[in-house]
């Protein structure tokens, strides 16, 4: 299934514009590690990190 959804991702001019990022972050409920997932634009990655 992640071939087929990465390859959607690039169908077209505007899906080469974007990137899948994934980072982990710590719950203030739990204090346990979650993922959050989010598709950002090539030029905001670096900001999505921060």
């Amino acid at each position: 299934m992640a071939k087929k959804a990465v390859a959607t991702l690039h169908t077209g001019n505007a899906g080469r514009n974007h990137t899948k990022c994934i980072k982990m972050v710590k719950s203030p409920k739990t204090g346990a590690y979650i993922f959050q997932e989010e598709i950002v634009e090539n030029e905001k990655v670096q900001e999505f990190f921060k």
